[in-house]
């Protein structure tokens, strides 16, 4: 944490393979000798996260940022910040987020989904996005620009994911907004996302110098208050708790569009949600206490509830 003479703080790391490792702890050799790996429900990392208050789940993706984790320290009884596993499983899925969103009448970008077995096809025309159902940061997206390339950038998605979006193009500006709260979320100032490419893929989003953020963005008041409205209204609908960062697109007519969700956004000091909650007069170590005390207020909420 941001004040060491106020968290003790264990860092705890998950390999690809599943390993648990504790890099700075007494026990570390032993738990990488035996029993740290996932999905074992008598192994060492829930005796281990049983000894801590709060758990702060940072792992972007498959198995971090989609309810897998969220799942296991619900299992082990431990508070942590963020999303629960529904709500973690439905803003990880797009085509089960934009299902939610649209049945709460919340604008989202036009969509087919394709499942296993299903020839590639676009009704949209060009250009047009192809995702993984299931992935973040941009990695195995293609912006499709013409017929010739539909086929391979749907083949590049399935090496993800077996589900795939082929999703309309959204012309306009791209803004992000924070959310922070468990049961009365408030939304951060709004930030425009000026990417130093043709799209915000993921060098730009990671690359130095390959984005900028203006704050506030360049937008009208009105048209800023919606996306902060609607930002809140996705992180309501789709069951969020703690924190989250939603991006959209706003179009040449104004029109606001809901691109997705992310319900562990990147956390560092200089990350966009960081960065848009500094704006709004929350700093960084006055964040981390917060999403701590909300963590702590769920777990003690639910405590009482009958199973």
């Amino acid at each position: 944490m941001d004040d060491p003479g106020r968290y003790e703080t264990q860092t705890i790391e998950i390999g690809r393979d599943g390993a648990w490792a504790l890099p700075s702890a007494p026990g570390a050799a032993a738990l990488a000798a035996g029993g740290g790996t996932l999905p074992i429900p008598t192994s060492a990392p829930p005796t281990i996260l049983g000894a801590v208050d709060v758990v702060l789940p940072i792992l972007h993706g498959p198995f971090g940022e989609d309810g897998t984790v969220q799942g296991l320290l619900e299992l082990a009884g431990v508070p942590y910040v963020g999303s629960g596993v529904a709500a973690s499983a439905i803003c990880m899925d797009k085509d089960l987020f934009k299902a939610v969103l649209r049945d709460r009448g919340i604008p989202v970008a036009p969509n087919i989904t394709l499942r296993p077995g299903d020839p590639a096809r676009n009704p949209f025309g060009y250009p047009v996005f192809v995702k993984p159902a299931r992935l973040g940061s941009s990695v195995g997206i293609s912006k499709v620009r013409s017929a010739d390339e539909l086929d391979g950038a749907v083949a590049l998605a399935r090496r993800h994911d077996d589900k795939v979006l082929v999703e309309e193009f959204q012309p306009g500006v791209e803004v992000e907004v924070g959310v922070l709260g468990n049961r009365a979320p408030i939304a951060s100032v709004v930030g425009e996302i000026v990417a130093h490419a043709d799209w915000y893929d993921f060098e730009a989003k990671y690359a130095e110098g390959g984005m900028e953020l203006i704050v506030p963005a360049r937008l009208p008041v009105e048209v800023q208050e919606r996306a902060r409205r609607l930002a809140v209204d996705s992180f309501v609908a789709t069951d969020c708790e703690g924190m989250a960062r939603v991006d959209f697109f706003v179009r040449p007519d104004g029109e606001v569009v809901v691109n997705e969700l992310n319900t562990i956004p990147g956390f560092t000091s200089t990350s966009v949600y960081t960065r848009l909650f500094a704006e709004s007069g929350i700093s960084y170590p006055a964040l981390l206490d917060r999403l701590v005390e909300l963590a702590l207020e769920r777990h003690e909420r639910r405590a009482h509830l009958d199973y």
